[in-house]
């Protein structure tokens, strides 16, 4: 008979076929154990509004769930969202015990799902896989714990720490392998988000290629002063997903006919009044973007890390200086890949990819 931690493990590895595709709820994964220790039942919670984890593996367990253990990465919700209670269905299944990772971080749960459980006389114990558990799900808890999109600044930069020959100067600086590899990310996340220079300067489609995405990809542009013009590219990939113009009342009413223009090309203007990175990502949260990739540019990123509003780095490094005159990215000095917390480094054909994230896990 294999351990808490073995059992959990496996409902783990199931979570994980949801990657990418369950936004804005968590990837879980549930397995049900008969008391010889045979699994009889499992699943995992395939899209936002489809049946959740514990529900698919009951279903298949059947009659063999009675005076079972149910093995779930989360906590089982006890509200009504765009399906039942899992509380409710663990009862009626006859579970003897409930196993789970971790406390759901939604309000609407938080240890309620557990107290039900336990009126009801299962027994409950929390814990086992935690760790793996939190990790999976860094996205969702930071989006219910700060009400934001969890924010992965990525950047791409030759040894000598540039992301462009020159000012205003499209520069090619990742691999076949490195672009492969951020469009894989590109694929999991809700959004893109880009700063009013990239997109006067590299005019970038914003989409997923070479890899496939299920649902659509947002795209956010942050332009204050609404100086992207309305025939940039992306607004030809809205069959990919929305484009959202960050910006201010002030410029909107400064400038009505580009306002009108953009929103005739496909744009959805967000207007921030007090025009800060924080309202602005408070409003993206707003709108059920749990996580979100930061590309560009660097002006923008750097406000963002200041701020204290990135969670994550990707970094890709390309072995070629670009000399004196190059358009630096973030003073090194200010983030450091490496110090951050469960830093990895892996080579990308002739590139090294560096991950870090900003917060640990508790």
């Amino acid at each position: 008979m294999l351990t808490d931690l073995e059992y959990m493990n496996r409902a783990l590895d199931l979570a994980e076929r949801g990657r990418g595709t369950t936004s804005p709820n968590p990837m879980v994964g549930a397995v049900v154990v008969s008391p010889d220790g045979t699994i009889v039942g499992q699943g995992y919670h395939e899209r936002a509004g489809g049946p959740h984890a514990e529900v698919r593996a009951l279903d298949e367990a059947g009659e063999l769930a009675r005076g079972a253990s149910l093995y779930c990465t989360l906590e089982p919700c006890c509200h009504v969202g765009r399906t039942g209670p899992c509380v409710e269905r663990v009862t009626a299944a006859g579970i003897a015990r409930v196993v789970a990772a971790t406390v759901d971080a939604d309000p609407r749960v938080s240890g309620r799902g557990f107290d039900f459980l336990r009126q009801k006389g299962i027994n409950v114990a929390i814990g086992a896989g935690r760790p793996r558990a939190l990790r999976l799900n860094r996205a969702y808890f930071t989006f219910k714990t700060r009400h934001r999109p969890f924010v992965i600044m990525k950047a791409a930069t030759s040894l000598d720490n540039m992301v462009a020959a020159r000012a205003g100067q499209r520069t090619e600086i990742s691999s076949g392998d490195s672009r492969r590899h951020a469009h894989a990310v590109r694929a999991e996340v809700d959004a893109i988000a880009v700063g009013s220079e990239t997109m006067l300067v590299d005019d970038p489609m914003l989409t997923v290629r070479e890899i496939h995405r299920r649902r659509a990809l947002t795209r956010v542009l942050f332009d204050r002063r609404l100086r992207i013009p309305p025939s940039a590219r992306v607004f030809s990939t809205l069959e990919a997903g929305p484009v959202i113009i960050v910006t201010t009342p002030d410029s909107i009413e400064a400038r009505p006919d580009r306002a009108r223009a953009l929103e005739k090309a496909g744009a959805e203007l967000e207007p921030i009044r007090t025009g800060a990175l924080a309202d602005a990502f408070a409003r993206l949260g707003e709108r059920q973007i749990v996580s979100l990739v930061l590309e560009g540019g660097a002006s923008l990123q750097s406000s963002a890390w200041s701020e204290g509003l990135v969670d994550a780095v990707h970094l890709y490094v390309a072995p070629m200086t670009l000399g004196a005159g190059g358009v630096p990215w973030i003073d090194g000095r200010l983030v450091s890949v490496a110090s951050l917390a469960d830093y990895r480094s892996i080579p990308l054909g002739p590139d090294t990819f560096m991950e870090g994230y900003v917060h640990g896990i508790d």
